[in-house]
């Protein structure tokens, strides 16, 4: 399948703990491209006291990708800017004041958790989104005790308003048997509206969409899994 979606990537090089250099890259994009993806959203980590990359340095890196890309001959392969943005008390104002990027310039925002935050403060972070207009997109689902461990909370947050991205290695068992059956729930239940490869480096979390798109295929349908790597995302882009 060609066309396909990956919203959530550490692939721009240099700035967090993803790709370590340009070379590097471009190998995974160009392991994306092979497995049929042709947009991708660049999610690099902002995250107090451990990944701070200045936006200035961001942005830049941004535009030399975009040029190595034509220069390899992969001028259909589109890329986008985002952020991992990971929860804090004034994320919304970071937002307001473009100290961090909302998803390819939508209102989307891919909002990072951690893993032991409670149901409590988790619904109170969404909601403030919510409430200036922002559209969260929870990443990783999957990892955190508050939503694993209670399907229900997690479809409430969506009924609220927010959307639910899983990782791609999740769905494809690379996490261990339970997370690959939480996934499936969640796919049966209709609670999923994203896959992200969350692909960091080529030896290390190698991004594996094409894999993905397989087992969703034959567990939900080729139509369920254009739905997920290719129509929802499309609402981001809008391309």
């Amino acid at each position: 399948m060609k066309g396909l979606y990956d919203i959530h990537c550490h692939i721009l090089p240099g700035v967090d703990d993803g790709a370590r250099n340009m070379e590097e890259a471009l190998w995974m994009l160009n392991k994306e491209y092979k497995d049929g993806v042709r947009h991708v959203i660049l999610t690099p980590h902002f995250r107090y006291e451990m990944f701070e990359p200045h936006m200035n340095i961001v942005t830049r890196g941004f535009m030399q990708l975009r040029r190595e890309i034509v220069n390899i001959g992969q001028g259909d392969m589109q890329i986008y800017l985002g952020c991992e943005l990971h929860s804090s008390m004034d994320m919304v104002e970071c937002l307001k004041k473009g100290r961090r990027l909302t998803m390819a310039g939508s209102r989307y925002v891919l909002v990072e958790f951690s893993n032991n935050d409670e149901k409590s403060y988790i619904e109170e972070r969404i909601r403030s989104l919510l409430m200036y207009g922002f559209i969260p997109i929870i990443a990783h689902a999957e990892r955190y005790s508050a939503t694993r461990n209670d399907v229900r909370f997690l479809s409430e947050l969506r009924e609220a308003g927010a959307y639910i991205q899983i990782n791609a290695d999740t769905i494809s068992g690379h996490s261990g048997f339970g997370a690959k059956m939480y996934a499936k729930k969640l796919m049966k239940q209709g609670l999923l509206d994203f896959v992200g490869s969350d692909g960091h480096r080529q030896n290390e979390r190698i991004p594996e969409i094409g894999r993905c798109v397989e087992k969703v295929e034959k567990t939900m349908g080729t139509e369920y899994a254009k739905k997920i790597f290719i129509k929802n995302p499309r609402k981001i882009t809008g391309r």
